[in-house]
Parts: structure tokens; C-alpha cells; sequence
């Protein structure tokens, strides 16, 4: 072998004896097996699918309860004898069909929205080819409901979103 700076011949040491440069690696010092790698995304699948089911779950309860509490508003009484603005004078917009309208669109797009969390849980926990990219959109959709959803969101988005998790989902993803 030789010296790649000056040319000097040398046989096997780590530096030239003519003018110090390294010629060659040092040995490895510890002869241990390199690190198993194990995939992101085949890593986090289950804990993701599982997390968006209970997370559909919190978003159905939350709104339902939520439509009924908007719902029980529009209804005369609902404070029974006692009411915030005295005992003859109520809020106008309080009884009225337009907080029960408001009641009914917030139990319609909670059932929808619901049902996508439930969708994602479901394609990731069965690895259907879809899946990762309608987990993606939702997880952008969910990013406003704070604090839960954007935590969610973020943390699919951490694992799914890379150009590498795609290639990644597209092996383990079930095409029967």
C-alpha cells in the first residue's frame, strides 16, 4: 500500500512514517453486531389506529353532550325557576329554533367527524393501503380541536407525513 499524501510505501500501519497522514481506518474498537433498525411507521401503526379509535370515541360523547346541552337551551325552562336575566325577562335568542338548529348541526357534523376518526383507527389498525393517506387529511382536519386532536394530529403527521413512511406503509399495507 501506499501513502496517498507523499507516496511512500507502507505496509499496514495507520500513518505514514514519512509525513504522518492517515492512510488507512483505525480497527474498530468494539467488534459488536450494527443496530437493528426497526421501521417508524411499523412501529407506531397499532399505537396510531388505536389512539384515533379513542379518539373518535372522545369526539361522539363531547359532541353529543354538547348538541344536547344546545338542544335543551332552545326548550323553555331550561334553567327551571332560576334564570340568569331575572324571573320575566330571558335572553331573545335563548328559546328560540335557531339554538336547535344550531343543536342538530353540531350533532350531524359530530357524527361525521366521529366517523372519519373511527375510519382512520380502523385502516391503520388493518393496514389498508388508504389508509395513511386519509389519516394524513384527517390529521390536518384535527389539528384545530386543541388540545387533543392537535396532539394526535401532530403525532400522526410525525409518522406518516415523510416520503420514507410512504414506501414504508406501501410494504406493510394488506392488498387482499
Amino acid at each position: 500500500m501506499v501513502c496517498q499524501q507523499c507516496g511512500n510505501p507502507v505496509d499496514g500501519a495507520v500513518f505514514c512514517s514519512r509525513c504522518g497522514a492517515r492512510v488507512q481506518a483505525p480497527p474498530p474498537m468494539y467488534n459488536l453486531p450494527p443496530a437493528m433498525l426497526v421501521p417508524r411507521v411499523q412501529r407506531h401503526v397499532q399505537t396510531l389506529g388505536i389512539l384515533w379509535c379513542v379518539f373518535g370515541a372522545y369526539r361522539f360523547v363531547m359532541g353529543i353532550f354538547a348538541a344536547m346541552f344546545l338542544m335543551g337551551l332552545s326548550r323553555p325552562g331550561f334553567f327551571g325557576p332560576w334564570t340568569p336575566w331575572g324571573s320575566h325577562g330571558d335572553f331573545p335568542m335563548m328559546h328560540s329554533p335557531f339554538m336547535a338548529s344550531i343543536g342538530s348541526f353540531v350533532a350531524v357534523m359530530t357524527l361525521i367527524l366521529a366517523a372519519l376518526s373511527f375510519a382512520v383507527g380502523f385502516s391503520l389498525l388493518t393496514r389498508k393501503p388508504w389508509g395513511r393517506v386519509l389519516a394524513i387529511v384527517v390529521a390536518v382536519l384535527s389539528l384545530i380541536k386543541i388540545p387533543f386532536g392537535t396532539a394526535l394530529g401532530i403525532y400522526t403527521l410525525w409518522v406518516l407525513a415523510p416520503a420514507l413512511s410512504g414506501a414504508e406503509w406501501d410494504a406493510i399495507a394488506d392488498r387482499t
